[in-house]
Formats: structure tokens, C-alpha cells, sequence
């Protein structure tokens, strides 16, 4: 039965250029809404290790209006991809680009979770949480360049 959905699915995803474009669409909105706030807000974190309390206190408030921006690219990235993947199943199954791309997702809401922690860390008043935000903030700048990088190598490779 889930075969033949997918067939369904594959059948008229195909055959329907505006939705292809729809889901497409969803895809790189997704990335640039969520990867976007999030590489401007690491950015700004890092930058504000460097600038001293004042600048750590407005960037605090700065990421956590940050969180369901991201989350909501995030959402989009992930039902959209839900789309793509049911798509052409075979393939992404059996291509480890994809598997590569999903493991760095994968590390990337793991990473997502640290920044939570760290923030908490910092409302703690825990002297190197600042220190950990920083690392955390260059660990997704790279997740979400590499994820990218990945799904551009996707129908590629």
C-alpha cells in the first residue's frame, strides 16, 4: 500500500510542473528563512563574544526571537523534503549524498538543542557559557553550509 502511494505520489509530482515548483520553492524558502536567521544570528553571536556584556545582553534577546524563525524554515525544509524524498524514493534511498545530507541535518537540530542549552547557561550566570555559544555559533554556521553544500550535490552525484 505505501509502495503504490508512492507511485501515486511519484506519477503526479512528475507530471505537475507548478507543484514541482511549489515544492522547490518551499525547499529554498526554507533554507534561506531558517538557514538565513540562523547564519545572521550566529554571526552576531560570535561578534558578540568578542564585544563585552552589553552587546552579549541585546544579543540574547536577539536569539531568542531568532528560535521560531528557524524553527519555522526548519518545518518548511523538513515537510518539503518529505515531498522530495517520496518524489523519487529509490534514489535518494540508495544515494549516500542523501545519507549524508539527513546525518548532517540530523546534527545540525542536535547543534540547535546546544544553542538552547547554552542560552539557558548564560541566563545561569555560568561564567564560560558565552565561550560555548561561541563554538556552538561556528558549529552551525558550518552545519548549515555543509547541509547546504549537500543538497546541492544531491541530484548531481
Amino acid at each position: 500500500m505505501f509502495t503504490q502511494l508512492l507511485d501515486v505520489w511519484t506519477s503526479f509530482y512528475s507530471n505537475h510542473a507548478l507543484l514541482r515548483t511549489t515544492v522547490g520553492f518551499a525547499h529554498v524558502g526554507g533554507l534561506m528563512l531558517g538557514g538565513g536567521c540562523a547564519v545572521a544570528a550566529d554571526l552576531a553571536t560570535i561578534e558578540a563574544v568578542r564585544e563585552g556584556p552589553i552587546g552579549r545582553s541585546s544579543q540574547l534577546h536577539v536569539l531568542k526571537r531568532t528560535h521560531m524563525i528557524v524553527v519555522i524554515g526548519l518545518t518548511a525544509l523538513v515537510v518539503s523534503g518529505l515531498f522530495l524524498f517520496a518524489a523519487d524514493a529509490d534514489a535518494f534511498l540508495h544515494s549516500r549524498i542523501f545519507w549524508v545530507k539527513m546525518g548532517l541535518m540530523g546534527t545540525l537540530l542536535i547543534n540547535g538543542v546546544a544553542m538552547l542549552s547554552g542560552e539557558q547557561r548564560v541566563l545561569r550566570g555560568d561564567p564560560r557559557a558565552w565561550t560555548r555559544l561561541h563554538a556552538i555559533a561556528v558549529s552551525s554556521l558550518l552545519l548549515w553550509f555543509l547541509t547546504a553544500l549537500a543538497g546541492a550535490a544531491l541530484p548531481n552525484i
